[in-house]
């Protein structure tokens, strides 16, 4: 029999909202969390940086890999795929996460000292990747939104150019707007290439995009903080 493609319609009830409703029928009609759920992924999300890797080669066997905000820990999963049983992968989130075999999955603040300790120790070394596909809360205001994301990608930039190997990768998750001007500017500064994407898993209707640095020459090479 041949498959037919259903749309599921959800009603609003008392105790959902509208949005919430809208939600829920979104992911009920979305072909990459039904693959997700059918390929063993932990959230749609791990098609984006599967997308990612086929275009920039971000993944490596044997490397050492960051996960920042990692849960639930779809690219975690990704990353581990790849990387293999001679690399190492680490997952860092605020939200505790149930355990990936083979990953090491740390719960902590990626800009407290403490945690990035933990995080290098973990590798056993320089990090030949730093992947961020965090975002804020969204407040439905694009311009806040967009100033949030950046501030929050900035930070994750200055994670991956104290924890990077040279020659090493980062990849970040920005809404579009200009804010970011002053951090790509760093990172051309830092990174032998630099580029943006929007993978075909983020969906049609968000701002997403990722920006994504390779080639990491070294803190020397880095400018001085305004």
């Amino acid at each position: 029999m041949a498959e037919r493609n259903l749309h599921v319609n959800v009603k609003t009830a008392k105790a959902r909202s509208n949005a919430s409703a809208r939600w829920l029928a979104r992911q009920l009609n979305d072909p990459y969390v039904k693959r997700a759920k059918a390929e063993g992924w932990r959230s749609r999300a791990a098609f984006k940086l599967l997308e990612l890797d086929a275009k920039f080669h971000l993944l490596k066997s044997g490397q050492r890999v960051v996960d920042l905000g990692a849960a639930p820990g779809g690219w975690t999963q990704v990353a581990l795929r790849v990387a293999g049983e001679r690399g190492r992968v680490v997952g860092l989130d605020l939200l505790e996460m149930d355990p990936i075999p083979g990953a090491t999955l740390l719960q902590g603040d990626f800009t407290e000292e403490a945690a990035e300790r933990a995080v290098l120790d973990a590798l056993g070394g320089p990090a030949d990747l730093v992947l961020s596909d965090m975002a804020p809360n969204t407040t439905g205001h694009g311009a806040t939104d967009h100033l949030r994301i950046t501030a929050l990608a900035e930070l994750a930039l200055d994670f991956a150019e104290r924890t990077l190997a040279p020659g090493g990768a980062f990849c970040t998750k920005l809404f579009a707007g200009g804010a970011e001007r002053g951090m790509l500017a760093r990172m051309k500064a830092g990174f032998a290439k630099v580029a943006h994407a929007k993978p075909p898993a983020s969906r049609k209707g968000s701002s997403e995009l990722y920006v994504v640095a390779m080639g990491f020459r070294g803190m020397d090479a880095l400018p001085p903080r305004a």
